[in-house]
């Protein structure tokens, strides 16, 4: 027999959510095979059994949180060579399922296990076109089936009444596991936070001479920032690091994270590995690299393993600045603010004048135990500088 484990899926990764199973109990599996679906707040993977026979137990359901390392499923190893079957042998047990199979009835509808929705709880076709049609959302309808199920009588009282005026709403996985990320960052690193107006015309620099690489990719202006902010970093090597235990380790090659936040599902921070040194033609093409598996769910634990600075660019067009909490266990994380056209005052002798300007602020939330706030505006400053001297017209 073989014991199907959750594997380790990546750096500060404790558990996940059996999303779907593959395989039922009876059937063969061959080793490698995706066996079960398991979903955590960085990435959603496929995970491959380890051994080929029979899948004779299922210890994890479809919506279950498990540990990493605790047995989510049993394998009899012993049927891939003597030819038996799970049905006809003492080791064949009955799997763990979410959702009972029960024959369909008017209020409980043949279960579509294909489209499960928040909290694990799996809607029939018939439910979720009633609510669809009344404009319900499901995870608002309290479900008086089976496990938790909604019903066909429960859509149809949740469309005649109407939306009511609150809604128990559970958080996702990706949410819940985010909060419980920066409330344990919060709580061991004493934050600091600093920021810096900065004068930004390298943006509007760029925007006359196309925002594109001579490859076709997109420049954003947290691109533009990322170059800087990594360069500067060989001046400032100490917020280049990570704690371990009550050391710091600095590290020398930069490992760069980028935050993005999924729809409704929390944030992932994928990391450019190995950024030193890149020009901004190369940095974007890496980035726009991991943008395209983060859309389409294909990141890979590596792509989000070893980060060891982070920048964070502006949420929306308007956002000022930002003070985002530190990503465990670095010791620093830069932010940027939109882009603004804005009056600026010029001197030239005596002579104050005002015309428009382009500005940005950078910010820097830091561990007070590595810096101080003085010394984490020199830093911003320094980007600042590396900043205006872009030379785009070879960078990009």
């Amino acid at each position: 027999m073989v014991d199907v484990t959750l594997p380790s899926l990546g750096e500060s990764v404790t558990e996940g959510v059996i999303t779907r199973w593959f395989k039922k109990v009876g059937d063969v599996v061959a080793r490698d095979e995706p066996l079960f679906e398991v979903s955590t707040d960085k990435v959603d993977s496929e995970m491959p059994s380890p051994a080929a026979g029979v899948l004779v137990e299922i210890v994890a359901a479809e919506g279950d949180t498990v540990a990493t390392g605790s047995k989510v499923a049993v394998i009899n190893d012993q049927s891939a060579t003597d030819g038996t079957t799970s049905s006809g042998g003492a080791q064949s047990v009955a799997p763990k399922s979410p959702v009972p199979d029960i024959p369909p009835t008017r209020d409980s509808p043949p279960f579509d296990r294909g489209e499960p929705v928040t909290g694990g709880v799996v809607l029939s076709p018939v439910v979720r076109r009633i609510l669809a049609d009344g404009g319900v959302t499901p995870s608002s309808v309290l479900g008086t089936g089976p496990g938790g199920a909604v019903t066909r009588r429960d859509a149809e009282r949740a469309v005649a009444q109407g939306p009511s005026e609150e809604a128990v709403v559970p958080l996702s996985n990706g949410l819940r596991r985010m909060g419980q990320h920066m409330a344990a960052s919060s709580q061991q690193t004493p934050h600091g936070f600093v920021a810096v107006e900065v004068d930004a015309r390298v943006f509007a620099d760029l925007a006359g001479l196309g925002r594109v690489t001579r490859e076709g990719i997109a420049i954003s202006d947290e691109m533009l920032v990322a170059v800087a902010a990594v360069r500067a970093l060989g001046e400032f090597e100490f917020l280049n690091a990570t704690l371990l235990g009550e050391d710091v380790v600095v590290h020398r090659s930069v490992n760069l994270g980028v935050v993005r936040t999924l729809a409704d599902d929390g944030m992932l921070v994928p990391v450019v590995h190995a950024a030193a040194g890149l020009t901004l033609r190369a940095l974007a093409r890496r980035i726009s690299e991991l943008d395209q598996r983060v859309a389409s769910r294909q990141l890979t634990a590596d792509d989000l393993m070893g980060g060891t600075f982070t920048v964070a660019g502006a949420p929306t067009e308007h956002t000022l600045w930002t003070a985002p909490i530190i990503i465990q266990p670095q010791v620093a994380v830069l932010s940027a603010g939109a882009v603004r056209e804005t009056a600026v005052v010029t001197h030239l002798g005596a002579t104050a004048t005002v015309e428009v300007g382009h500005r940005v602020v950078l910010g820097l939330s830091f561990d007070h135990r590595v810096c101080d706030a003085r010394v984490a505006a020199r830093y911003l400053e320094r980007v600042s500088e590396l900043l205006a001297g872009l030379d785009l017209e070879s960078e990009r």
